[in-house]
């Protein structure tokens, strides 16, 4: 077994950890929304529909924050055709995924929905087919506290105080061909500042994310993102990045070494913010929100695979991924990137909350099971509380071809002053061997392993769909300390966490 040399020093911090980090997603695709998080005629169901088995698992996975109500929905999305009384409610066309929309969740069933999920709301507005009056319209209806058309709107619809609702995305992927309303940055950038401007007159503590690039792999990027922040950085708060990795046939060790094209991604993405403030001479740091992330990974027995191929038909089952224990580890890296990046990401929403790419997955008329990333999500949300520190390490690493060199060890330490513990997660991404980690701590005095939980399978292809308990975490006995030295034995291919008390 080799062994990973892993410094971790007091006094070497990256950033606190923003809870928003720990956030989810919910768009009007498939059966993310009906069936997903609500189902009136569902034995699980609650007075007002939503799933209570759904409910509890999002609380007990310490999500934090949702974005909603899209995604690729939004951009040809009437808000006004979601609020009011369901039996006067429109059934609309539905472009993005070319089903019918019947509209009997809106708005306000979201922000109840909220509620009881003790979640922070983050809303989109259509910038598609839509622009600045709408937006301004949307967010009256929402925030503005009455006296005005759409306020007392909202009051007539049972609402009398104003949601104030504090997060808004300016649109959605809208440097993507596939984008209803899709424009050039030059032409998003000019809108997205028009619409930032009076969304803020209207309600000046609001906080506005703009639409970078959709993926890394973007032709315009980085260009799109530069062009952009140049005509909204004034405006914007957050600047979004959304990144999905599919790649499983490029074998376990290139599809697990994609951590790094995210690496890249976020650190081009941040020097081309820094150039835009210079170039404006600004004061202010450009934060970043991927408020879309996730892995993709549609197998070919899914329910007419990723796109919908009996069109118009009312929440179709659509591009249910079904994920294994090797995506669960990407995810778990995926994480980390983000995590490893808390001085400036602030938000980040894993893509989506139930049943298309989703953690939690519900049976129609049934229960629910969990997918093998809810239990990464879960851990980092319970247990990375704190400060982000900055480690060195040395170890074995592999070549693949698009990496020349990536580490066996994937980790990230935090350490939770509140609770007097440091944590350390980790991933193996050797599919064969054991790798064991020195965790040497510097300044650190460490008193003994609170626990120690471990996530592997005998199959790296194993999934919980048939054995909703074939892959979870387990709690294992991997951990010794010496002194100031932390051992640690990780399994082939696994995800681990160990909590540490320290003095």
């Amino acid at each position: 077994m080799e062994i990973t040399k892993i410094i971790c020093n007091k006094n070497f911090q990256i950033d606190k950890v923003d809870s928003r980090l720990f956030g989810s997603f919910l768009e009007h695709m498939g059966r993310v929304i009906y069936s997903g998080i609500y189902e009136p005629d569902n034995i699980n169901s609650d007075e007002d529909g939503f799933r209570k088995d759904v409910l509890e698992q999002v609380k007990q996975m310490n999500v934090t924050t949702i974005r909603y109500p899209g995604g690729n929905f939004v951009s040809a999305y009437h808000w006004e055709d979601g609020v009011g009384p369901k039996e006067k409610r429109p059934h609309k066309i539905e472009l993005a995924w070319k089903s019918i929309e019947t509209n009997e969740f809106g708005t306000n069933e979201f922000m109840k929905w909220a509620k009881k999920a003790n979640i922070n709301p983050i809303f989109t507005v259509n910038l598609g087919t839509r622009g600045v009056e709408d937006a301004a319209h949307y967010l009256e209806y929402c925030n503005f506290p009455g006296g005005t058309e759409y306020s007392d709107l909202r009051k007539m619809h049972g609402v009398d105080k104003p949601y104030g609702i504090k997060l808004w995305c300016l649109g959605n992927e809208m440097d993507g061909s596939w984008q209803v309303g899709h424009k050039s940055a030059e032409e998003y950038g000019k809108l997205a500042a028009e619409t930032g401007k009076v969304m803020k007159i209207i309600d000046p503590e609001i906080e506005l994310i703009v639409c970078g690039s959709s993926l890394s792999s973007m032709e315009t990027y980085p260009e799109w993102d530069m062009e952009v922040l140049d005509k909204a950085y004034d405006i914007a708060d957050y600047l979004a990045l959304h990144q999905y990795y599919a790649g499983q046939e490029k074998g376990t060790p290139g599809f697990l070494a994609q951590s790094l094209d995210m690496e890249e991604y976020i650190h081009t993405i941040r020097s081309a913010a820094q150039v835009i403030k210079q170039k404006k001479k600004s004061k202010k740091d450009m934060k970043f929100s991927v408020d879309e992330w996730g892995v993709w990974a549609v197998p070919s027995n899914t329910v007419n695979n990723e796109l919908n191929e009996e069109p118009w038909q009312i929440a179709p089952a659509i591009s249910e991924q079904i994920y294994t224990l090797e995506d669960a580890l990407l995810f778990a890296e995926m994480q980390m990137v983000i995590l490893r990046n808390a001085d400036a990401i602030k938000i980040a929403c894993q893509s989506l909350l139930t049943n298309i790419s989703a953690c939690i997955m519900t049976e129609k008329g049934g229960n629910h099971w969990l997918q093998t990333i809810y239990y990464p999500f879960y851990y980092f949300a319970n247990y990375a509380k704190g400060i982000v520190m900055k480690t060195m390490s040395d170890g074995p690493a592999y070549s693949c071809k698009e990496f020349p060199k990536v580490s066996y060890i994937d980790s990230l330490s935090v350490w939770n002053k509140e609770e007097n513990e440091l944590v350390f997660f980790a991933v193996n991404r050797d599919e064969f061997s054991k790798q064991v980690i020195s965790l040497q701590l510097s300044d650190f005095v460490s008193e003994k392993v609170i626990e120690s939980i471990s996530m592997t399978a005998d199959d790296k292809k194993m999934t919980n769909q048939y054995n909703h308990e074939a892959v979870k975490p387990k709690t294992v006995n991997n951990a010794k300390i010496n002194n100031q030295e932390v051992k640690i034995e990780l399994e082939p291919l696994s995800f681990n966490m160990v909590r540490i008390k320290i003095k």
